[in-house]
């Protein structure tokens, strides 16, 4: 396991939390971002850190391909993945790869485009842009 991983994985459960059962957010029951919609057979109440961490770097950082990466998009592409999901994280990577922008930027921004269409949006998107500039800026650090 990567280094990256770890320090990726510690920032991202830092932004998503703990235990959340929000009657509006499409994921539901969630804790540590694990979301009973994505896991409908887990027991999110009793979900612990190190099984979170587990399913984190399986579905996510080892879907992704994330060890390949410098920290900084890496660390995109492991939030976006975890909030916005693996194959959305896959559409916007697709989506910047040619882009003339710095991938962070770019990257950042169409993620921040995929918010903005959600019907959530009035509820959730001002947590959602602070997180991605959250996440820009520890990305920024890294490289």
């Amino acid at each position: 396991m990567s280094s990256n991983f770890e320090r990726a994985f510690s920032f991202v459960v830092g932004e998503e939390g703990g235990y959340v059962n929000n009657s509006i957010d499409p994921g539901g029951e969630t804790k540590f971002g694990i979301s009973k919609r994505a896991y409908p057979d887990l027991d999110i109440a009793a979900l612990t850190l190190e099984a979170a961490r587990a399913i984190y770097l399986k579905d996510y950082w080892n879907a992704l391909g994330l060890d390949e990466r410098p920290y900084g998009a890496a660390l995109c592409l492991f939030d976006c993945g975890v909030n916005q999901g693996v194959g959305m994280a896959r559409i916007l990577f697709n989506a910047v790869a040619t882009s003339s922008q710095p991938f962070i930027i770019a990257f950042q921004a169409e993620r921040a485009l995929r918010y903005a269409g959600l019907s959530t949006w009035a509820s959730f998107g001002r947590g959602w842009m602070r997180r991605l500039l959250r996440v820009t800026l520890e990305a920024n650090r890294g490289n």
